[in-house]
């Protein structure tokens, strides 16, 4: 189920994100949140946001409270 709340998303935060690539598949990639690329403050897919290393993806799961 993405997140698509942006006040719920902060740099620093882990989470599971879907790439576009993996987008129709069950494959998610962990990371740690580095900027917040949504605007607004829902988005129906998921919040974009791309992670410390490079890769931009829509937050499907917050993996550390």
């Amino acid at each position: 189920m993405p997140i698509t709340n942006r006040n719920e998303i902060y740099p620093g935060l882990k989470v599971a994100i879907i790439l576009k690539l993996n987008q129709g598949t069950d494959m998610l990639t962990e990371g740690i949140v580095a900027d917040i690329l949504t605007n607004s403050p829902e988005h129906h897919h998921g919040i974009k946001v791309r992670l410390t290393d490079g890769q931009v993806g829509r937050v499907q799961e917050i993996t550390e409270n």
